[in-house]
């Protein structure tokens, strides 16, 4: 859909680290005029934002206007990375902030891949122009809950519309983990299962138009409502 502008922006978080931030523009976005904020892997094991550019910008050729960041300590940001991503939920409400402020999008949907599924999920009802969830790869399993646990139950106790995308042999967390974890999870909650793939294999530029299908199929499936509405 029309033309697609990529520029590069610094936004200021929280506690004044500066995120560097880059919007894949299009100039004729979807009829729903959302925007979706990704949001990185783990930047203590070098996450940064170029790992979400494929996917990034398979959605803006979709139409949507895309914004990739580097989470504080990553890429070119400033500040420290922290172990259990609290710290980061700040930034990802900066730049939604900073989204809203640009872009004045009917609402917002949060893309998460890996460490940066419970960094998104945490933000999820902190901002109220999140209209909607995604998750690439949660680490739900025992281990990466040593580290992530506690932002558990911040996506899973949300109305909003969630979506969960899983590799069937990702080592952090297994098919049964994830089914039993979601039983507890409010409003609508779908998910999708690649099967023999791993957690790392997913994350791979090779699986990104296949992640675009899934996140534009559930963006489409949305119900049309105002900002600030939840659920269903």
């Amino acid at each position: 859909m029309g033309s697609i502008a990529a520029e590069s922006t610094t936004v200021e978080s929280t506690d004044g680290v500066k995120l560097h931030t880059r919007l894949f523009k299009v100039s004729d976005p979807a009829p729903d005029n959302l925007a979706l904020v990704l949001v990185h892997p783990y930047s203590v094991l070098g996450g940064f934002q170029g790992l979400l550019r494929g996917i990034a910008t398979g959605l803006a050729e979709r139409g949507y206007h895309a914004i990739t960041f580097d989470m504080r300590g990553a890429g070119r940001s400033t500040g420290r990375a922290s172990l259990t991503g609290f710290s980061e939920v700040n930034d990802v409400m900066a730049v939604c902030k900073w989204v809203t402020d640009t872009l004045t999008p009917s609402g917002i949907v949060l893309v998460g891949s890996s460490a940066g599924a419970p960094i998104a999920g945490s933000a999820a009802d902190k901002i109220n122009e999140v209209v909607a969830y995604v998750s690439i790869g949660y680490p739900f399993g025992m281990t990466a809950s040593i580290l992530f646990g506690r932002h558990h139950q911040n996506i899973l106790k949300s109305e909003k519309p969630k979506l969960f995308i899983m590799g069937t042999r990702d080592g952090f967390t297994s098919v049964k983990q994830l089914e039993n974890k979601l039983k507890s999870s409010k409003g609508r909650t779908e998910t999708q299962l690649i099967d023999g793939v791993g957690h790392f294999q997913m994350e791979g530029p090779a699986f990104d138009n296949q992640m675009v299908g899934f996140i534009v199929d559930f963006i489409k499936s949305l119900p049309q409502k105002k900002v600030g509405e939840s659920g269903l």
